[in-house]
């Protein structure tokens, strides 16, 4: 009976004392690595940290309380699988660019370093690798047995979000790694990030397809916000296809125009060779713009 009115009760607070642990784990790293590792390695007078990696590390962070603390968490696991799609959309596509962006150049390096665990994590990250293994684990843990397990065993489901969040982040590299080397050229980023949208429509169209309920854990007589089990997945579905496929045509299109833009500055400037890897900032082009001649002034016409 009481088991019965706690689910029917989808806003009750539910602390998770171990995502908050997770939270300040994750914020110690970033004070110990800026505070004690910084000084040892950058030179003297270096900025070891910029303002804006500080701002993306903030953000990553509070996408991450949202996508793994009350209520989004709650609600994901037993409730509605279609804002359990909104979670993994948060940890998967929102939430690496962002830490990845905060990683300083000389941190990478220093992680990755020159080891087997350095080589093995850049065989990893390469495109082909980090693209199919992604897509593949993404395709299998929306698989039936899978999703059943994992709400209702609690170590499968923290293993699954690990490996899931972890492949996402080696999918994010060749994109916004911090190493400019293992980047891809800006039109190579495009096509990678085009063949991301396409290969998740096969899952999307299973879960918007399905007439019979898929999952059982989800399959429960209260049904917040009157949301039927069918609609429920097939907002699953549309959100894996459409939500995600637009977030990723519209970075696509930032690409584009950033592309076009540098071009088309460094055309200007006179710089011949663009390095899309390393990319091309605004101050060198201001640089290169500020060291041509003054345009010469066109003699009068007679009247």
């Amino acid at each position: 009976m009481l088991l019965a009115q706690a689910l029917d009760q989808p806003w009750r607070w539910q602390p998770h004392p171990e995502v908050w642990l997770l939270l300040v784990s994750v914020v110690g790293i970033g004070l110990y690595v800026t505070r004690v590792i910084a000084p040892k390695v950058v030179a003297a007078g270096g900025e070891a940290v910029t303002r804006r990696q500080k701002a993306f590390f903030v953000a990553g962070l509070v996408v991450l309380w949202l996508a793994t603390d009350w209520p989004m968490h709650d609600i994901a696991e037993e409730y509605l699988y279609s804002v359990h799609m909104v979670q993994h959309t948060l940890l998967t596509m929102v939430m690496p660019p962002l830490f990845l962006f905060a990683t300083p150049t000389w941190l990478a390096r220093l992680l990755l370093g020159d080891g087997p665990v350095g080589r093995f994590l850049s065989q990893l990250c390469r495109p082909v690798v980090a693209g199919l293994a992604f897509n593949l684990v993404s395709a299998l843990i929306h698989w039936t047995t899978v999703v059943n397990t994992s709400v209702e065993v609690g170590p499968f489901h923290y293993a699954v979000h690990s490996v899931i969040v972890l492949l996402a982040f080696t999918m994010w590299m060749p994109v916004c790694g911090p190493l400019p080397e293992r980047r891809l050229s800006l039109p190579g980023q495009m096509i990678y990030l085009f063949l991301m949208s396409i290969i998740p429509t096969v899952p999307a169209a299973w879960l918007t397809l399905a007439e019979n309920p898929l999952y059982e854990v989800y399959d429960k007589p209260f049904r917040m916000w009157g949301v039927s089990v069918a609609a429920d997945q097939q907002l699953a579905g549309l959100i894996m296809k459409i939500g995600v496929g637009m977030y990723l045509w519209t970075l696509i299109a930032i690409l584009f125009f950033r592309w076009a833009a540098l071009h088309a500055a460094a055309d200007r400037a006179g710089i011949i060779r663009v390095n899309e890897r390393d990319l091309l900032t605004w101050d060198d082009v201001q640089h290169e713009l500020e060291r041509l001649p003054p345009p010469r002034e066109e003699p009068q016409a007679r009247a």
